[in-house]
């Protein structure tokens, strides 16, 4: 770590290069925190976790029993007789003796993007709620046809506050907030609707896992579906970089054009004359565009690409890299896929997963690199390898089944919640090898310098 802090003192090391090594230093010796604890006041299973966007400070949970609660995660509420532990409690619980609350299990709680004053709920009892943090009241409720599986908002939006709602029924709804009334009803699953995702890099673009095992692209600003994914239509591993298809692609169009006119004269095919004088290739081409205008006349898609699947079950769990480039699936197969959201294809990246839960939504969490993918695995929380699909850690503390889990990239924590009410706390640990390495490879004391006698 010195020899690293020196290069980037003397600018061998770019700052971004820098902070993401220790970064990744910092989230490779992951563990159960020994300093840090949540007190959970719930007291049903943990349905989902969120932390805000904007300061990355304050914790919002839900569970089971119809219960939501926040937590300061950067400011303790009380510590252990030793003070050696910090206990986070919750500063705010809103359950179901509350007058505005609701009366069965909150399955999704998520913040509003831009602001911690709001913040949305979404619960079996078919509703939909916008709350304000500071006066714990409903704003806004949505009256849902079924029981609410997961809600989402973009957060890359500026021209929208859509909230992306997927139900048991078979359409999903997106629900405006300024105007307190459905905006969109998204129709194309076959089933219940339970993961929704919207894009990182569009604020258009919703995707959607349904429990007829299909995953759908959605612009809003158009009717039908534009993409549904397909297992069988497959790439291996990730696509090439940008600047490597460009030198490639410039590399064939110069061969091509080196053989010169003679070449091409001579690989031409002869060219029929119909008696109008129209050639039959042209006529081809003709009815080539005639045919693909047939397929475009439905908004959507073709039949044929309209009933593929991703997953053999229910897709449960969707989860997007931070660079909006790749798309995280899980299903109630116990399988993950990996997919290119550019070409639409299955990148064949093997996961080692024994077996995943396969009648709950569970959330999913990528690193601030999107190089480790955390998945909550029956009683244990795994980190994949995104790329090679090995398992990198077998994270164990809960006692039950764990539903979800969350990555924090300010402080490189990991959050997790499961069916035995806790939520447990994953940090880095306080000493690790890399801080205590020396310039030359020598270990040193934490509070030893290099000039003393």
């Amino acid at each position: 770590m010195w020899k690293e802090i020196g290069d980037r003192e003397f600018g061998k090391l770019r700052s971004n290069l820098f902070s993401n090594r220790i970064k990744s230093a910092r989230i490779a010796s992951i563990q159960l925190s020994n300093y840090k604890e949540i007190i959970s006041p719930h007291r049903g299973s943990v349905n989902s976790l969120q932390v805000d966007l904007t300061e990355g400070r304050y914790l919002l949970s839900s569970a089971s029993d119809a219960s939501v609660a926040v937590y300061d995660v950067q400011r303790a509420t009380d510590y252990d007789g030793s003070g050696l532990i910090a206990k986070h409690k919750h500063v705010l619980l809103v359950d179901k003796q509350h007058e505005q609350g609701h009366k069965y299990a909150i399955s999704t709680a998520i913040w509003y993007p831009i602001d911690t004053g709001l913040f949305i709920t979404g619960s079996y009892d078919h509703y939909v709620n916008v709350w304000d943090t500071n006066t714990t009241q409903v704003v806004i409720n949505f009256k849902m046809p079924g029981k609410v599986y997961k809600t989402a908002m973009s957060p890359v939006a500026t021209s929208h506050m859509l909230i992306a709602a997927g139900t048991e029924d078979v359409q999903v709804r997106l629900c405006d907030i300024s105007s307190g009334a459905f905006s969109h009803t998204l129709s194309g699953h076959r089933d219940g609707v339970m993961s929704v995702e919207w894009s990182a890099s569009s604020e258009w673009v919703l995707v959607t896992g349904g429990c007829d095992g299909a995953i759908r692209f959605w612009d809003i600003r158009r009717a039908g579906c534009f993409r549904v994914l397909d297992q069988s239509h497959s790439q291996l591993g990730r696509r090439p970089a940008l600047l490597a298809r460009s030198t490639a692609n410039k590399s064939s169009t110069l061969k091509s054009s080196s053989g010169g006119p003679s070449s091409s004269a001579k690989g031409r095919p002869s060219q029929k004359k119909m008696g109008n004088g129209v050639s039959i290739k042209q006529s081809a081409i003709a009815r080539q565009v005639r045919g693909s205008g047939k397929q475009r006349l439905h908004p959507g898609m073709l039949s044929s690409q309209d009933r593929a699947t991703a997953h053999y079950g229910a897709v449960n769990g969707l989860k997007m890299t931070n660079d909006g480039m790749y798309l995280l699936s899980a299903g109630s197969d116990s399988r993950l896929r990996l997919w290119d959201i550019e070409s639409g294809c299955n990148t064949l990246v093997n996961f080692e997963t024994s077996r995943l839960q396969a009648t709950k939504v569970i959330q999913l969490a990528v690193s601030h690199d999107s190089k480790l993918v955390f998945v909550p695995c029956m009683s244990t929380t795994k980190a994949f390898d995104l790329w090679s699909g090995k398992t990198m850690m077998d994270l164990r503390g809960h006692y039950e089944n764990v539903n979800c889990c969350l990555y924090n990239s300010l402080d490189q924590e990991l959050y997790s919640g499961g069916n035995d009410r806790k939520i447990l706390v994953w940090s880095p640990s306080k000493a690790t090898t890399e801080e205590l390495e020396g310039m030359d490879g020598q270990a040193f004391a934490i509070d030893q310098d290099n000039w003393s006698d």
